[in-house]
């Protein structure tokens, strides 16, 4: 069964149905409790689909939404943003989220292990999440700006289907924090056309214009990661 936030947005989306497909994000590790707050109560205000903090910041981003609020989900990242933690480390810290009242995971795969080809550890540590939050919504974060810059596209696509065969929901193209960039339209093009609409493709690193969020969204995305999202929201609704 496809999960929530998972299905095709519709074509040339304005400002209300885009708000619904965006996960609103906030990894800076200077954050605070006072900013999760914010950021909770701005995700109301805009209309989103979820907020995507960090695991220590769920507890706090759950108080914040309260239950006069709860179709406001909550993101939670694991092994970010390196993704070179020890797979039970991974399944641990999702899971420790979960219990804190994330209802989604999104998770950094082993970039080396990819990179050297080794899909099948790519493949046990995604299997491992997956294990531990069997509720969860899965996002599997690929760094596919690192991957096409140091390998090529059929690392891409073989980690992709890595992460669909070991249960992901999601196919997640950055973190945002490596230095090979974030999402671009060539990658979600890849992953969109590697899942199918068997998963649901999420672009997030970067995306800071209405014009970049309609490209992402134009090449398959169905879920968006922004830090910026008021701003890209209000680009959309000055285009429509």
């Amino acid at each position: 069964m496809r999960r929530p936030g998972a299905e095709r947005p519709a074509d040339r989306p304005g400002r209300v149905n885009v708000a619904g497909l965006v996960d609103h994000t906030l990894l800076k590790p200077e954050a605070t409790d006072a900013d999760v707050i914010a950021l909770v109560a701005e995700a109301v205000d805009l209309g989103v689909f979820s907020v995507c903090v960090s695991p220590s910041m769920v507890s706090v981003a759950h108080r914040a939404r309260g239950a006069a609020h709860e179709q406001l989900a909550i993101a939670a990242v694991a092994g970010f943003p390196s993704g070179k933690h020890v797979p039970g480390i991974k399944a641990h810290e999702a899971a420790a989220a979960v219990d804190d009242g994330a209802a989604e995971i999104d998770m950094v795969i082993d970039v080396g292990a990819a990179l050297a080809g080794d899909f099948a550890q790519v493949a046990a540590d995604i299997a491992m999440v997956r294990s531990a939050v069997p509720d969860a919504v899965l996002k599997v974060i690929v760094e596919s700006a690192a991957l096409l810059s140091l390998a090529d596209d059929a690392t891409l696509v073989a980690v992709c289907r890595a992460a669909e065969e070991s249960g992901a929901d999601f196919v997640k193209t950055s973190t945002g924090f490596h230095p090979a960039g974030g999402a671009s339209v060539i990658a979600v093009e890849i992953m969109a056309t590697t899942v199918g609409d068997r998963l649901g493709v999420k672009a997030s690193g970067g995306i800071r214009t209405a014009e970049h969020a309609v490209a992402m969204l134009d090449a398959g995305a169905t879920r968006l990661g922004l830090s910026g999202t008021r701003a890209v929201l209000d680009g959309l609704a000055e285009q429509n």
